[in-house]
């Protein structure tokens, strides 16, 4: 029995050559292609390129440019091509060998080539046509796709396999012709065909052509896998949930089994679907979750990250989020430590740093989508020192240039009340978009301050978009800048693309009536384009709240309407919390303090801090008080107890007990706005201590500093 030629040596084949050259011309085909089985493509160029020209048969070529096809090796492809066109001169009149040389070029990313030699080729078969057409789809490239279509239809008939990959990259119009072909062929009971049609169908994003993609699924006599993941693929792209999950529940019924590709289709539709009520989504989601318990598939990372997705993106369950995280100990990879720590980057910053530290210990490297996401959670917290912390860990790993990190950074700084770090990373990143520029406008508008923020504006050197206009008219509403802010709104008008929009006309709406100026903001109100949405009559009824005027004045029957309505719909007002951090640990304050087993000790450090206000003219603001309490002492003991003023006695009493009376600035986050009563309690308490103290609120901060603030009491 003769051996491959994958163990004899050249010598041996020479010797043998002049006997018995068919068998050895086969068993160097067969060498050829065990050794390119095994992976080892380098030995399988050299043993043949070390044979004798009359064992380079057709074959040999064809193995070995499938190889180059299959492993993407250009390299190897290019050079097969001229050594082929050294020693085979007759190759552009063999249509195999022409064949295996556009879908090799075609394979590896070079359509060029492999249009080059189609166009060479005396003659050219149905396979020719096909691999060409498959070549342009895999490109993406459409429309020379579609045509060759058309210009193979005078040629010769195409196959399911010419239409499929024609399908593969059509969008509706054409593709519309296509099944029309494919109906006139009788190719439409192709499974590749009809599969290829839902998918171009599904990639429309229109429920018209979503439904016509049914049509297809409905009318297929026999249907595979990739027939169920495609009409569910097709729902999901049409932001169909419904229908989506009916498929693949109507698949589960009829024993169809299921694999990757359709969990993370239905985990996408539960995701992203429009159409699927809250509760819904939550029963789907659990059969979905002890489903991929059942079948093994929770392990892969890609469905657990899923899932992670959807309990806390969608149905805000972090708990049951977080413990699917954790049971994914043996797959977790740096997309499933981004996607928790995404989760948690809003809900729970903390956590969300903490998790981060996580990953570092385990030995991973974040990329830039972590980074993005880890200071997300940075900029949710009370003072900078996480964020400089994951900014030396930027620089670390070789992003200090990334301008989406930069604008990142900028924005974290900002929200944790660092100017100075804010305009370090604006002043020393090398390229700047308008997003960079926006984020520094926003930052100083955060603080008021308005003599900065214009400045910049004036600087910028590329074009401004709407949220550039946001931020300056903001701060010129939130500083009082109202003549200022009336030329910049004008500006707008001066260019198609920088038009007002209804958030535009809310900002102007709510510095005029900040400044009292109602007249004018019911007479801009009344020229707008469009017609006013609750934003802009919001910013006109508080403007009205803030100064008394009567028709802002709720009833308290009103409000326990309000109220009602709100639990119909099960909506929660939000309590008020307030934090600080001492000693590098973040304490929270809730209103009336009853979450903290200190709270008497608080509330006896409160009581001097607000007999010593008294005593430099604090009085309380009783209107800020809630409006279903009667007794004033009530009202009084009600506004006492505010988080944000809890807080501020906190931070007094531990200062003093760790003897950290030298620290001249008092941190305190609020995620509600401060209220009236806590605003004046503050300013004259910043005089009492000497101390700086720095409020952040939902809307803005506040710099209270020798019984001022940076807001000019104008918020």
């Amino acid at each position: 029995m003769l051996k491959t030629v994958s163990h004899i040596s050249i010598k041996s084949l020479r010797r043998f050559s002049s006997v018995s050259p068919s068998p050895l011309k086969h068993n160097l085909v067969e060498g050829l292609r065990t050794l390119v089985k095994s992976g080892d493509l380098q030995r399988a160029f050299s043993l043949f390129y070390c044979a004798p020209v009359e064992f380079q048969s057709q074959q040999a070529y064809a193995a070995l440019f499938q190889a180059c096809a299959e492993q993407r090796n250009l390299r190897h492809g290019i050079s097969l091509h001229h050594h082929m066109h050294s020693h085979l001169q007759s190759y552009s009149h063999d249509v195999f060998l022409a064949n295996h040389l556009i879908t090799m070029y075609a394979k590896c990313g070079n359509i060029v080539y492999a249009r080059q030699v189609f166009e060479e080729m005396p003659e050219r078969n149905v396979v020719s046509w096909t691999s060409l057409i498959t070549g342009y789809a895999q490109a993406g490239n459409e429309l020379e796709g579609f045509c060759l279509l058309s210009a193979m239809l005078a040629h010769c008939c195409p196959n399911e396999f010419a239409l499929s990959s024609v399908l593969t990259s059509c969008w509706y119009e054409p593709g519309k012709q296509v099944h029309g072909l494919a109906l006139k062929l009788g190719l439409h009971c192709s499974i590749y065909v009809a599969n290829a049609l839902i998918s171009m169908y599904g990639r429309c994003r229109d429920v018209n052509a979503a439904y016509e993609a049914w049509t297809v699924f409905e009318d297929m006599e026999f249907k595979n896998l990739v027939t169920w993941n495609s009409m569910i693929a097709a729902f999901q792209c049409c932001n169909l949930g419904k229908q989506a999950v009916g498929v693949f529940m109507r698949m589960h019924s009829d024993g169809v089994g299921f694999d990757r590709a359709t969990l993370l289709n239905i985990c996408s539709s539960l995701y992203k679907s429009s159409d699927l009520v809250r509760d819904d989504v939550s029963k789907c989601c659990l059969q979905l979750h002890s489903l991929t318990v059942k079948s093994g598939f929770v392990t892969q990372t890609e469905v657990a990250t899923s899932l992670v997705k959807i309990y806390s993106e969608t149905l805000g369950d972090f708990s049951e989020c977080y413990k699917l995280f954790m049971e994914m100990s043996q797959c977790r990879d740096i997309v499933a430590w981004t996607g928790i720590i995404t989760a948690f980057a809003v809900y729970d910053p903390e956590r969300a740093i903490l998790l981060f530290g996580q990953l570092r210990r385990e030995k991973l490297s974040p990329d830039w989508y972590t980074f993005s996401s880890v200071l997300k959670a940075c900029a949710g917290l009370v003072t900078a020192r996480h964020a400089l912390t994951i900014h030396a860990q930027v620089i670390k790993g070789g992003f200090e240039a990334d301008t989406v990190l930069n604008n990142s950074l900028i924005h974290a700084y900002a929200k944790c009340g660092s100017l100075d770090l804010c305009k370090r990373v604006f002043d020393d990143m090398d390229s700047r978009d308008v997003v960079s520029w926006n984020s520094m406008l926003k930052a100083y508008s955060l603080h008021g301050q308005v003599d900065s923020i214009l400045p910049v504006f004036h600087q910028m050197d590329i074009k401004p978009d709407s949220a550039t206009f946001i931020a300056l008219l903001s701060a010129c509403s939130h500083a009082g800048r109202v003549e200022e802010g009336m030329k910049i709104f004008i500006s707008m008008f001066e260019k198609p693309e920088t038009l007002p929009q209804l958030h535009h006309y809310a900002c102007v709406i709510d510095m005029l009536g900040r400044a009292e100026r109602f007249t004018e903001a019911e007479e801009v109100i009344n020229q707008m384009p469009m017609e006013p949405d609750a934003v802009v009559w919001s910013a006109l009824l508080g403007s009205c709240r803030k100064h008394g005027n009567t028709s802002a004045e709720g009833s308290f029957n009103e409000a326990n309407k309000s109220r009602k309505e709100m639990e119909t719909w099960r909506v929660k007002k939000e309590p008020g919390l307030s934090w600080t951090e001492i000693g590098n640990k973040v304490h929270e304050f809730a209103s009336g303090g009853h979450r903290r087993a200190d709270r008497e000790a608080i509330y006896k450090e409160l009581e001097r801090l607000i007999g010593r206000l008294k005593e430099m003219g604090y009085v309380p603001e009783m209107r800020s008080a809630l409006q279903d309490i009667e007794e004033e002492e009530q009202k009084e003991e009600h506004l006492s107890h505010h988080s944000e003023k809890l807080a501020l006695a906190f931070a007094v009493m531990e200062g003093r007990k760790s003897s950290d009376c030298g620290v001249n600035l008092i941190q305190i986050m609020k995620n509600i706005r401060i209220c009236i009563d806590c605003h004046n309690f503050m300013k004259l308490a910043s005089k009492l201590l000497g101390k700086e103290i720095l409020v952040r609120d939902s809307n803005r901060f506040h710099h209270f500093k020798d019984s001022s603030c940076s807001c000019n009491d104008y918020w």
